[in-house]
């Protein structure tokens, strides 16, 4: 057994081509083989975002607090606020993050498959992102 405190394992800026503006995260779960789950708190600021992804097991999101995106291909995003789980289906292309006004926070668990769990694509346009 391992108890990680509070603020132990520190907040992280991403930096990285898979998002688009401020994000942070913060693991919650990166337990050792043969476990497959994998939790992170995800921050982003107003008009912060991921790029389009899939998860190859499928991936479950809990907003915690703020208003937030979820768009799936050729569908315009959808509000998510607190309270909110959102299940993507494996191989589900989408992308997720704040409105352009409000920041928003959510916990992402999902599996790892033959060591990963994201296939990461291209950056959302602000013609999929603005609604």
């Amino acid at each position: 057994m391992e108890i990680f405190k509070q603020g132990s394992r520190g907040k992280k800026k991403v930096i990285s081509d898979y998002f688009h503006g401020d994000v942070f995260q913060d693991p919650i779960i990166v337990a050792p083989e043969p476990s497959r789950v994998r939790a992170i708190k995800v921050s982003f600021e107003p008009k912060a975002r991921t790029a389009w992804h899939t998860h190859p097991l499928g991936q479950t999101l809990f907003v915690l607090s703020g208003i937030g995106l979820v768009g799936l291909r050729n569908k315009a995003p959808q509000i998510i606020n607190v309270g909110d789980t959102v299940w993507i289906a494996p191989n589900e292309e989408h992308w997720h993050g704040a409105t352009k006004e409000y920041s928003m926070e959510h916990i992402a668990i999902h599996e790892t498959m033959n060591g990963k769990v994201a296939n990461w694509l291209e950056q959302v346009l602000d013609i999929d992102y603005n609604i």
